[in-house]
């Protein structure tokens, strides 16, 4: 029978959040878990290792991203067992949030490995805090669709929603979002545009869909860096649902996609009417 002090000690695995734009945010536990671990696996080892030399920090590096992850995952879950301890990144803020690793962590913590947070930047919560927005209750919906179809239907759902929420965008795509958010929302919804937060371009956008919508036409510095948009939830009589102006809207933007009957069956679940009703103003507004 084994000793216990001569079993192999199970490995960990350690989830570190990176600056999303200031080094200076990277903390000095950050530091020195990348510095102590036995691998670093990272979305692009390029962007990680400049991080790293930016720190004075060698260590091996290993690719892992969305087309190689579960290719990845028993290597590493090997090394893991191995004893080895294992620190996961992502090119800029916490893992996870609209970046790679979830399947590894899972699988590191089906298989008793320890999994570790080493908590950091992040572009959500920091644009949270600055949008002078509601925060007590949020919901994170991470890139919407870049089909404009897709896009339209989903924000149509998200219209009663009344928790803040929190959108990324890419910057060639913030304009047409910006327009879609308005038609599908109203154009009087309060609402923050932060883009390249804590760099030295660092802007914050403030006004109602609409009015960001028309900054984001006339002002060709909109459309550039990391961009993350703070939008504030449906008043109560809206998230509750029956209100006229939002079913209208809403079958507008369905309307572009769908037939009649399938709009107003998505619009009636969406805004809390009958089907009927539904169906009779998508036929009105067809013919109009």
């Amino acid at each position: 029978m084994a000793r216990t002090d001569q079993l192999p000690r199970a490995g960990r695995l350690e989830v570190v959040a990176t600056p999303i734009g200031n080094l200076g945010d990277l903390s000095a536990r950050a530091r020195e878990v990348l510095a102590a671990a036995d691998l670093i696996a990272a979305e692009d080892t390029r962007r990680t290792a400049q991080l790293l030399s930016a720190i004075g920090v060698s260590s091996r590096l290993v690719s892992l991203h969305e087309h190689n992850e579960q290719s990845r995952i028993e290597p590493l879950l090997q090394q893991l067992r191995d004893g080895k301890v294992i620190a996961l990144v992502s090119d800029a803020g916490t893992p996870l949030l609209s970046d790679p690793g979830f399947a590894l962590v899972r699988a590191a913590a089906a298989a008793g490995i320890e999994v570790r947070a080493v908590p950091g930047a992040s572009s959500i919560t920091a644009a949270l805090s600055i949008a002078g927005l509601a925060t007590d209750r949020f919901a994170f919906e991470g890139f919407l669709p870049t089909r404009a179809g897709e896009r339209r239907t989903l924000l149509a759902r998200l219209a009663t929603e009344a928790r803040t929420l929190v959108l990324f965008e890419a910057p060639h795509r913030i304009a047409a979002t910006l327009a879609d958010l308005a038609q599908c929302f109203g154009v009087e919804r309060a609402a923050v545009v932060t883009r390249e937060l804590t760099k030295m371009h660092e802007s914050v956008y403030r006004g109602s869909l609409g009015q960001l919508s028309e900054m984001a036409r006339a002002d060709t510095d909109f459309a550039r860096g990391e961009i993350t948009l703070v939008i504030a939830g449906a008043s109560v009589d809206v998230a509750v649902g029956g209100d006229t102006q939002l079913l209208a809207r809403t079958l507008q933007l369905l309307l572009q996609e769908l037939p009649p009957a399938r709009a107003a069956a998505i619009a009636a679940q969406i805004c809390g009417v009958r089907r009927s009703d539904a169906y009779e103003m998508a036929m009105r507004l067809q013919r109009d």
